[in-house]
């Protein structure tokens, strides 16, 4: 697996000082808490929104001094994400920066998918995207600030038996491009990461009973090795900082590359 990278090895900016940060789907582990952490340690008050409280998380962001407030909130719920909203408003009275990273994730021939798998997918990973964003509009618009999406490698290369996952990450790039263009004039950037494989407990299910030859070959179908939540968080807290002010309507590939993979090692002379 590729290194950890955590937020102890910058060179700890506070690139997010007095900012207030809105994250879905941040947990104890994954993708999400290492983005809350890694924006907390850089000086950003954290509002983490999920359906489940978080345990751990609390108190790693605590012993770095990061103010944190979890909020109940289902991203397929337009009533719950209106109230969310409202309390972080009620409480921070801004929001410079919304992180949309709830998601959920199923492997299975599509045509073995059942119409609620389906609409759970798009309801989720890519409406429950659109429907916080949206409702984060007004509040965001009042000093401008940074939408970022969490999409996937498989938004945009093919994988059998991801279909149904590829589609609503791939719209999720679409808003992504559509809505840097229409927020634009009020100084709302809108961006996102694709990370390939991340030794997630989202992944786990389908790594803890494969043998070594196939764990190595996963390892090799990515060239910098499979990667951890702290390299997805790192590229998010730049995106959302200052310093890429001039970046937005893109979505940046993580730990992934397209490739166009031939024997070429039989075609070298010695």
């Amino acid at each position: 697996m590729a290194q950890d990278s955590t937020q102890e090895s910058t060179s700890g900016a506070a690139r997010f000082r007095g900012k207030i940060a809105f994250i879905t789907g941040a947990g104890d582990r994954g993708i999400g808490g290492a983005i809350a952490e890694r924006l907390g340690a850089e000086g950003a008050t954290i509002f983490a929104a999920s359906l489940h409280e978080p345990q751990r998380l609390p108190k790693r962001l605590a012993r770095q001094g990061t103010e944190f407030h979890w909020i109940h909130c289902d991203v397929t719920q337009e009533a719950e994400v209106r109230k969310a909203v409202h309390e972080l408003e009620q409480q921070a009275g801004q929001l410079d920066v919304v992180v949309n990273n709830a998601g959920v994730e199923i492997a299975r021939p599509f045509e073995e998918m059942g119409e609620s798998e389906l609409e759970g997918l798009l309801q989720i990973n890519l409406l429950g995207a659109a429907r916080v964003t949206r409702l984060s509009l007004p509040l965001l618009r009042r000093q401008g600030g940074v939408i970022v999406n969490v999409s996937s490698a498989l938004a945009m290369g093919g994988c059998d038996g991801f279909a149904g996952y590829s589609a609503s990450k791939a719209g999720l790039m679409g808003l992504t491009q559509s809505l840097a263009v229409e927020l634009a004039p009020d100084n709302i950037r809108v961006v996102g990461v694709a990370p390939a494989l991340v030794f997630t407990p989202m992944i786990r299910k389908h790594l803890g009973h494969l043998t070594d030859e196939v764990r190595q070959q996963i390892e090799n179908s990515h060239p910098l090795g499979v990667g951890s939540p702290h390299d997805v968080s790192a590229t998010v807290a730049f995106l959302a900082s200052e310093e890429a002010r001039w970046i937005t309507g893109t979505t940046v590939p993580l730990g992934w590359i397209s490739t166009y993979r031939l024997p070429v090692e039989h075609w070298i002379s010695p």
